[in-house]
């Protein structure tokens, strides 16, 4: 598995995994997810294993009064590549994006029925923070789990290409 930095040619595999992975209203439209990936403010990385995506993550950072604070917009993984790790090397990826673009923090909404999810987030050290009730639909809260990230590892952290 390859993971590298998103590039234009791979908008059709990326946005197929969206189509898979999320359904409307819950699913971001073409317009939004091209704004997503070509933003200044914001890093995609993807997987990819014979040229052929298996999964992504899109992260975005803005400047706040307490300094610069990183969203993790999404992570997504096709269901044939679900449970081998692929989720969790995009996490790294997209933390060190955060931590690159000077980040202090790092946080995200995640689906509370979504026990996978929120078990690699725990596993990372993302604590809970709180809950959206019907963030994702009428009787489907959204959990908000977030992150410090240290400034000082930044400069250490060397991203494996494996």
């Amino acid at each position: 598995m390859i993971y590298r930095l998103y590039a234009p040619g791979d908008f059709a595999q990326l946005y197929a995994i969206e189509e898979v992975c999320f359904q409307p209203p819950h699913r971001f439209n073409r317009h939004y997810m091209r704004q997503l990936v070509s933003s200044a403010r914001a890093a995609t990385w993807v997987a990819e294993e014979s040229d052929r995506l298996a999964g992504f993550a899109i992260v975005e950072w803005t400047q706040e009064i307490g300094g610069v604070v990183a969203y993790i917009q999404t992570i997504e993984v096709a269901p044939e590549w679900r449970g081998r790790g692929v989720g969790s090397k995009l996490l790294q990826r997209v933390e060190e994006s955060a931590r690159l673009a000077s980040a202090k923090a790092i946080w995200l909404h995640v689906d509370a029925e979504n026990r996978p999810a929120i078990a690699l987030y725990q596993r990372d050290g993302y604590l809970c923070e709180g809950k959206v009730d019907h963030y994702y639909g009428r009787g489907r809260a959204g959990l908000i789990f977030a992150k410090d990230l240290p400034r000082e590892l930044a400069a250490e952290a060397q991203l494996d290409p494996a």
